[in-house]
C-alpha cells in the first residue's frame, strides 16, 4: 500500500480518533477536548493534524460550534468503531486473565426474550457461574441503536427499518415470528363457536405503532383479509402496559406466539388465546452483531449458544 493511503504511516494515532469521535458527539472543540481531559489548545493542535493527515477539512466552524464535513464524518464513524474494537480488546484481555468471567450485554424483542434468552441464560449461568449477562428487552430500532454505540454487545432482533444503519449490522437469520390473538380469560369473543375476522373490529385493539415489525404486519395482513385498520386501537411498544390493557378491558392484542404461549398456556392464566389464526407473520428475526466486530469470548459463546438454540427451537 502506498504511504499516501496509509493514515498510520502518515502519522494518525489513536488521539486523533479519541477527538473525532469526541467532536461528533459534542460538536464543541471545548466540550470534546474537556471528555479527552486536554487542554483546548490541544485539541486545536490535534485537530490541525488530522486535517493535514487526512489532505482535507474534517470541520466546518460555525457560529455554533462545529460541523464535521463528510470526510470528518467518515472518520468519526471508523473513530468510534477503533474505539469499541480496543473497549472489546480490553474485556478480552480481563476475561482471558480471570480464567472465563467476564460481563455480556445483549438485547431482545420480546418473543425471542422469552423463546431463546430465558432458557438459553438458565444453562449458560450453570457452565458458565463467572459470566454476568445484562439482558435489555425492547424495540429492534432502540437495540440497534445501543448495538452500533456499543452499549449491547449483540441484539436478538431485526435490522431497524428505513436502512438506516444496516450497512454496519451484520444479521444471522433466526426465523420468522407467527402472531396470535390475546384476550382475556372471560373474554365475550371465547363463548362464540365461531368468530369472524369482521368481528374483532367491535372491539379495541392494542398494537405497536404502524412503523414498528408487528404493526406493519398486522394492517397489512387486515387489508389483505380485504378489513380496515381497526378503527379503535392504542399504540403501545410496552408488552407490560399491554397485558395490562387486555386483563382489564375487552381488548384484542396480536402478539408472537411465543409470547402467548408463555401466558396463556396454563389454566388458570388471566389471559387466552383466541381460536382464529389471522395468518399474520412478523418478518425474520436474526442476531444482530456490528459488521466485522470480533466479539470477547464470553459473549462470543453466549451468541452462538443463543443462535444454535433459536434454530432448534424454530426449525
Amino acid at each position: 500500500m502506498e504511504d499516501r493511503d496509509n493514515l498510520q504511516r502518515r502519522g494518525l494515532k489513536l488521539g486523533h480518533l479519541q477527538l473525532m469521535a469526541a467532536l461528533a458527539e459534542t460538536r464543541q472543540l471545548g466540550l470534546a477536548a474537556l471528555r479527552l481531559g486536554i487542554a483546548q489548545p490541544a485539541a486545536s493542535r490535534l485537530l490541525a493534524e488530522m486535517e493535514r493527515i487526512a489532505g482535507q477539512d474534517l470541520c466546518l466552524r460555525t457560529g455554533r460550534g462545529m460541523v464535521l464535513t463528510p470526510a470528518g464524518q467518515a472518520l468519526a464513524r471508523r473513530a468510534d468503531r477503533v474505539q469499541m474494537e480496543m473497549r472489546d480488546a480490553a474485556r478480552e484481555l480481563a476475561e482471558l486473565g480471570t480464567g472465563g468471567a467476564g460481563q455480556v450485554r445483549i438485547g431482545a424483542v420480546t418473543a425471542p426474550a422469552l423463546e431463546i434468552v430465558l432458557p438459553v441464560l438458565r444453562s449458560f449461568r450453570l457452565t458458565h457461574p463467572g459470566v454476568s449477562v445484562d439482558v435489555a428487552v425492547a424495540p429492534s430500532e432502540t437495540l440497534c441503536a445501543q448495538l452500533l454505540d456499543g452499549q449491547i454487545d449483540f441484539v436478538l432482533g431485526r435490522l431497524p427499518a428505513g436502512g438506516a444503519g444496516q450497512e454496519l449490522l451484520a444479521m444471522e437469520e433466526i426465523a420468522t415470528e407467527p402472531v396470535a390473538l390475546l384476550v382475556r380469560r372471560d373474554h365475550a369473543l371465547l363463548a362464540r363457536d365461531r368468530v369472524l375476522p369482521a368481528q374483532l373490529l367491535e372491539y379495541d385493539w392494542v398494537i405497536p405503532g404502524g412503523d414498528s415489525p408487528m404493526g406493519k404486519a398486522v394492517l397489512t395482513r387486515l387489508a389483505d383479509l380485504g378489513l380496515p385498520p381497526p378503527p379503535r386501537r392504542l399504540s403501545t411498544a410496552s408488552f407490560l402496559l399491554t397485558l395490562a390493557l387486555i386483563q382489564q378491558s375487552n381488548a384484542i392484542a396480536p402478539l408472537s406466539r411465543a409470547v402467548i404461549d408463555q401466558f396463556a398456556r396454563a389454566a388458570d392464566a388471566p389471559y387466552a388465546e383466541l381460536a382464529l389464526d389471522l395468518g399474520i407473520v412478523v418478518a425474520p428475526y436474526g442476531l444482530l452483531t456490528r459488521r466485522g466486530a470480533i466479539l470477547p469470548p464470553a459473549a462470543r459463546l453466549l451468541s452462538q449458544a443463543m443462535l444454535n438454540s433459536g434454530r432448534r427451537t424454530t426449525g
